[in-house]
């Protein structure tokens, strides 16, 4: 008859085991209702790594440190320059130069502090024409916004024989290299200068996230093999969710670092108070941020050999640094290549440099980096995902930010934690910290679910919560690359 049983009832012999005998098989008569469809299907246990390692955090555990604080807002100073210098000055007559001031305290802070029977070079920065005078007088204009200052050149007779007034006006330097008394005067009208220094501040933002599963979902059981980009492997059920949501929320510490931006008086953002005691999201200065804004941005394709060189120039006005990292997208990396590979017959790798890691290739090339020299300075160059991967600034190639120059100093601060001079990288992370609690990475439990007790809610709760910024120190010797 139809839908018949075979082989008969009675005739089934089960297997103490999971195995396909001949008589532990139920087969229906009807070949379309072939018992042997309603086995599970083949499933691989274990994932595919489709995106590869998917983690994007590992730059700033390169090039810095992460240290506590206990205040809502972290303060440092940088030194001003050492020797007297103006820019913008004007040739107002034969003899008179005069530059603009502006005494109000700040990162803007000029004030006139040349004195009489000092001796100064006067450059056209246009025209390349300079020459040597003695000043003679020095004063500052009843506004206090100009400074004059009357001068004797040492060749020709007057400033005007060199470069006449009125000449590219706001484009003349001049800077203090010495003086010259005459035998038994005295210093009567010589400025004592008092050094100053330029103080900059960031400010930590609060960064969360959270993974939650319900009690029902919990108990069913279904295990998956892994190989995590932390380098853990092995076997996990429903907490593999909550282990890519911990790899994220350590991509976002290190991404809020590099992308943030400080809230503007007048943008939507700081006209949000919905905060404790009506308080406004501030942001926080980032990587990025910061260089565009005390830093030094190349704009344009990949740099060639002569520009490079204007970079090196640029570097040397600076902090000049000898070592530096690079670290680019795909695009600049590999045009930086070639770049070296025109210089040295093929070989980007000949007359390679490897100071920062001990002179050892193997060692550098085990962090990912190349090195190579160019006049006094060492380069190590690297990929950075970050720049690379298709969720993040990959997404639009050749566009936007393609490369961060980090020098590999360290400057000297007071720790007032510490009481005492410590030595810091240039790029470093703060964050929040006391004996009572420490917010560098929090981790914790609610719920009903998975051992914690905190609720009614039928649910496990995984909170992830850091409080930090990023403190770039010496930011004019950083070097943002864009297209």
């Amino acid at each position: 008859m139809a839908n018949e049983i075979t082989p008969k009832f009675g005739s089934l012999k089960p297997s103490q085991k999971q195995q396909v005998l001949v008589d532990n098989y139920l087969s229906f008569v009807d070949g379309n209702n072939d018992f042997a469809q309603q086995y599970l299907p083949e499933i691989y246990e274990q994932e595919v790594e489709r995106y590869g390692n998917r983690t994007l955090s590992g730059f700033l555990r390169m090039v810095g440190a992460e240290m506590p604080m206990t205040s809502d807002q972290v303060i440092w100073s940088e030194q001003n320059r050492l020797h007297v210098a103006y820019d913008n000055c004007t040739v107002a007559s034969a003899t008179t130069i005069t530059f603009p001031l502006n005494a109000t305290a700040g990162p803007n802070f000029v004030a006139n502090v040349i004195s009489k029977n000092q001796t100064i070079v006067i450059m056209d920065t246009v025209t390349g024409a300079e020459v040597t005078a003695l000043v003679t007088g020095s004063a500052n204009n009843a506004g206090g916004t100009e400074a004059t200052i009357t001068v004797a050149t040492y060749t020709g007779a007057n400033v005007g024989a060199t470069i006449a007034a009125g000449t590219n006006d706001g484009k003349i330097k001049i800077f203090v290299y010495g003086s010259e008394f005459q035998k038994g005067t005295g210093d009567s009208g010589l400025e004592s200068i008092t050094p100053s220094f330029t103080q900059f501040s960031n400010s930590p933002i609060i960064i969360k996230s959270k993974y939650e599963i319900s009690g029902s979902d919990a108990a069913q059981i279904g295990w998956v093999e892994v190989a995590t980009e932390d380098g853990t492997g092995g076997y996990l059920w429903y907490l593999k969710a909550e282990s890519e949501t911990r790899l994220r929320f350590e991509d976002y510490l290190e991404m809020s670092m590099v992308e943030g931006t400080l809230a503007a008086a007048n943008s939507g953002v700081a006209g949000l108070t919905t905060g404790k005691d009506g308080q406004s999201n501030k942001g926080t200065e980032g990587l990025f941020a910061a260089i565009k804004s005390r830093g030094n941005v190349f704009d344009g394709a990949t740099p060639t050999l002569a520009q490079f060189d204007e970079i090196l120039k640029n570097l040397d006005t600076q902090g000049a640094i000898e070592e530096n990292m690079l670290f680019l997208n795909r695009g600049l990396s590999l045009g930086i290549d070639d770049m070296l590979a025109s210089l040295n017959g093929g070989n980007a790798g000949a007359g390679s440099a490897y100071g920062l890691f001990e002179n050892s290739e193997e060692m550098a090339l085990n962090l990912g980096f190349t090195g190579f020299r160019r006049g006094s300075y060492d380069f190590y160059k690297t990929d950075w995902k970050y720049l690379n991967d298709a969720s993040t600034r990959g997404a639009v190639a050749d566009a936007g930010i393609e490369g961060v120059l980090v020098p590999a100093g360290t400057s000297t601060v007071y720790d007032q934690t510490l009481g005492t001079n410590i030595r810091r990288p240039f790029l470093h992370v703060r964050y929040r910290a006391s004996q009572a609690d420490d917010r560098r990475m929090k981790t914790w439990l609610t719920g009903s679910v998975g051992g914690a007790y905190t609720s009614d809610l039928d649910a496990m709760q995984v909170h992830f919560l850091s409080e930090r910024c990023l403190c770039v120190q010496a930011a004019n010797n950083f070097v943002l690359f864009t297209d």
